[in-house]
C-alpha cells in the first residue's frame, strides 16, 4: 500500500469514527429525552436563550489556529478542541460577555456591540466597542499579524456606529480601562455608512437628539438615563414586593375622570373623518341635540385614556390590604413645559387601614430604598451625570438616603414663602402667595432647596385646589383636606397623596359640588357602602423621579419616546 493511499484510508477511518461517535451521542440523548419528563419549559427557554446569546467558533486545524492565538496557553486551550476525543467536526461555543461584566478570562469570549471609535497604527488597531451595558464599553486590541485575513479586511471597513462581533481573551488593560480584549477575530455584523449616519463624532444638543429618538439611546446621556431608569423601576417593584404589596394592573381605558379636571384623551371607533355620518344625540321626541350619541360607540358610552390608576387600585386595596400599580397614564394638557408629558408612568400604592402619616412614611421609605439601590448599582452613570449635569448630584442623592424628610403644614409653608417674597418680590415670577394658592415650581423648589435644603412633605392643603376623593379635615371645618405633596430639590413636586374620603355621604356631597355624576362612579361608591375602611395612598411620577436622579432638566429625556402637544413621532 502506498503512503498516499494509507493516509487517505486513515482519514476515512477517522471520519467514520467521528460520525459513529456523533450517532451514538444522538441515540443516548434521544433515549434520555424519552425516559425523562423533567425537561421543563423553563429549561428549554433557558437553553434557547443561551444559544441565542452565544456565538460559534469553527474548529480549526492546528496550523490554521496559529494565526489566531496570542499566547501559548490560549493555543493549548483551543487546540484541545481538535483532539480525537472531541470530534473535529464539532464547534466551540463561545460565551458572550457584556462589557459591564468584563473580567480577565481564561477562555476566548465573544464581545458584541457597536463601534464608537477606531484607531489604527502600523501593526495594531484599537476598536472601542459599546454594547449598552455600561458607559465605558471596552477597548479591543487587534494585532494585524495575529488575526486572520478576513479580520484584517473587516478592520478597513469599520465606521462609527457599525455593529461587530469580536472574539478574544479579556486581559488587564495597559491603558485607562481595567480590562481590554486581546482580539483574535472581528466580524462586522451590520455596516453603518459614515456619510449618512446622524450621530457623527461630535456633541449633539438634546433637542436635536429628540428628532432622532430611535438612535439617541446610542449616546452617552440617553443610554445612561435608560440604565438608571431600568434600575429605578426594578427597585420600585422590589420595595413593594418585599413589603407585602400586591401588584395590580389597572385599566388604561376608563369612563371615569380620576382628577375631575377633564383633561383626558377620548377613545372612540366612530368615523371622525365622516362627520356627517356621526350618530347624534336626540331628545325624547327624536329631535337632534348638540353632541355625539356615544351609545353607538364601541363601549356604549364616552371612554377615555386614564389619568390615574388610583380609583381602580382602591378597589383591590379594600380587599387585599396593600397594593400598588405601576403603568402608563395620559393627560391631554396643552403644556410645553420641561415638566409635563402627555404620556407618562405613575407608581400608585394604596394602603387599607392607613392614614396620611402612613402614606408619608411609606413614600419616604420607598424613595430612600430605590435611590440607595441606584447609587449602589449605577455608580459610573451617576458619576457621568454629576460631571456633566449637576456637580452636587451624588451628594444630593446620598443626603436623601441618609436624612429624614422634613414635614411642614401648608399654612406654615405659605407663611415662610410670604416672608421670603416680601424681601424682594421682583425676584419671583409668582410673588402673590396666600392661603389657597396652588404652589408654583419656584415656590416648591425654594422650600426644598433653600428653606429646608431637604426633601419636604407639605400636608393639609386647601380643599378647593385638591381632588374630590381626598378626605376633609374635621379640625378646621373642612377648609383643608388630608393631602400631601413631597417636594424635592432640583425638581419640586415628586409625590402627591392623601387619605381617601371613606365616608359615603361626604363623598357624594363633594361630587355634587364638582358636578360629577355619581352614576359614573357607582362602583367606586360601593367601596364606601360595603365595608368601608380608612385608606390612603399616593402617586409618584416616574419620569420626574428619573429626572431627579439623573439631573436631566427636561422630562422628555427621561422617557424613550416622549409624547407632547404636536409630537407623536416614532
Amino acid at each position: 500500500m502506498s503512503k498516499k493511499s494509507g493516509r487517505t484510508s486513515m482519514v476515512k477511518t477517522c471520519l467514520l469514527a467521528a460520525v459513529c461517535a456523533t450517532v451514538r451521542r444522538s441515540v443516548r440523548t434521544a433515549s434520555a429525552f424519552q425516559t425523562s419528563n423533567r425537561l421543563s419549559t423553563r429549561a428549554f427557554t433557558h437553553s434557547y436563550i443561551s444559544t441565542q446569546e452565544s456565538t460559534y467558533l469553527p474548529s480549526y486545524t492546528s496550523s490554521s489556529l496559529e494565526g489566531h492565538l496570542l499566547s501559548s496557553s490560549s493555543k493549548t486551550r483551543l487546540m484541545s478542541t481538535t483532539t480525537p476525543s472531541s470530534s473535529s467536526t464539532e464547534s466551540k461555543v463561545l460565551k458572550r460577555v457584556k462589557t459591564a461584566n468584563a473580567a480577565v478570562s481564561d477562555e476566548v469570549v465573544a464581545i458584541k456591540g457597536w463601534v464608537r471609535t477606531v484607531r489604527k497604527q502600523k501593526t495594531l488597531a484599537f476598536v472601542e466597542v459599546n454594547d449598552g451595558s455600561n458607559l465605558a464599553g471596552i477597548q479591543c486590541v487587534l494585532s494585524f499579524d495575529q488575526i486572520d485575513e478576513a479580520s484584517n479586511a473587516e478592520i478597513n471597513k469599520l465606521t462609527t456606529g457599525c455593529s461587530v462581533e469580536v472574539n478574544g481573551l479579556i486581559v488587564p488593560s495597559q491603558g485607562k480601562q481595567d480590562f481590554e480584549v486581546a482580539a483574535q477575530s472581528l466580524r462586522i455584523t451590520g455596516e453603518c455608512p459614515g456619510e449618512t449616519y446622524p450621530l457623527a463624532k461630535k456633541r449633539h444638543s438634546l433637542e436635536y437628539l429628540r428628532t432622532i429618538a430611535h438612535l439617541r439611546p446610542r449616546t452617552n446621556t440617553i443610554a445612561a438615563v435608560a440604565r438608571v431608569r431600568s434600575t429605578l423601576a426594578g427597585a420600585i417593584h422590589r420595595f413593594f414586593q418585599d413589603s407585602g404589596f400586591v401588584y395590580v394592573q389597572t385599566p388604561l381605558i376608563t369612563a371615569s375622570d380620576c382628577e375631575g379636571a377633564g383633561e383626558m384623551f377620548r377613545v372612540t371607533t366612530l368615523d371622525l373623518d365622516n362627520v356627517n355620518e356621526l350618530p347624534m344625540s336626540k331628545d325624547e321626541k327624536g329631535k337632534a341635540l348638540n353632541g355625539v350619541d356615544y351609545s353607538e360607540d364601541f363601549f356604549g358610552k364616552p371612554a377615555f385614556l386614564t389619568v390615574s390608576g388610583q380609583l381602580g387600585g382602591e378597589t383591590h386595596a379594600c380587599a387585599l390590604g396593600d397594593i400598588y400599580t405601576f403603568g402608563p397614564t395620559f393627560r391631554a394638557e396643552n403644556s410645553q413645559t420641561t415638566r409635563h408629558l402627555a404620556e407618562f408612568n405613575m407608581v400608585e400604592p394604596e394602603m387599607a387601614f392607613a392614614d396620611l402619616q402612613s402614606a408619608m412614611d411609606n413614600a419616604e421609605n420607598m424613595l430612600k430604598f430605590v435611590v440607595g439601590e441606584t447609587l449602589e448599582k449605577c455608580g459610573s452613570d451617576l458619576d457621568f451625570f454629576t460631571k456633566f449635569y449637576d456637580k452636587k448630584l451624588k451628594d444630593r442623592l446620598e443626603k436623601l438616603v441618609s436624612t429624614p424628610f422634613v414635614r411642614v403644614s401648608y399654612r406654615d409653608a405659605i407663611g415662610y414663602l410670604q416672608e421670603e417674597i416680601a424681601k424682594d418680590p421682583s425676584k419671583w415670577d409668582f410673588p402673590d402667595v396666600e392661603f389657597g394658592t396652588d404652589l408654583a415650581t419656584e415656590h416648591e423648589r425654594w422650600l426644598a432647596e433653600t428653606k429646608f435644603q431637604s426633601c419636604v412633605f407639605v400636608y393639609n392643603y386647601p380643599k378647593n385646589i385638591k381632588a374630590f376623593y381626598m378626605r376633609d379635615n374635621e379640625e378646621d371645618g373642612g377648609e383643608t383636606v388630608n393631602a400631601m405633596d413631597l417636594l424635592v430639590p432640583g425638581v419640586g413636586e415628586l409625590v402627591g397623596g392623601s387619605q381617601r374620603e371613606d365616608r359615603l355621604d361626604v363623598l357624594l356631597d363633594k361630587m355634587k359640588e364638582l358636578d360629577l355624576d355619581p352614576e359614573d362612579y357607582w362602583w367606586y361608591l360601593d367601596l364606601r357602602r360595603f365595608g368601608s375602611v380608612p385608606h390612603a395612598g399616593y402617586g409618584l411620577g416616574f419620569e420626574r423621579l428619573v429626572c431627579y436622579v439623573t439631573a436631566v432638566e427636561n422630562i422628555r429625556e427621561a422617557i424613550a419616546f416622549p409624547r407632547s402637544p404636536g409630537n407623536a413621532e416614532f
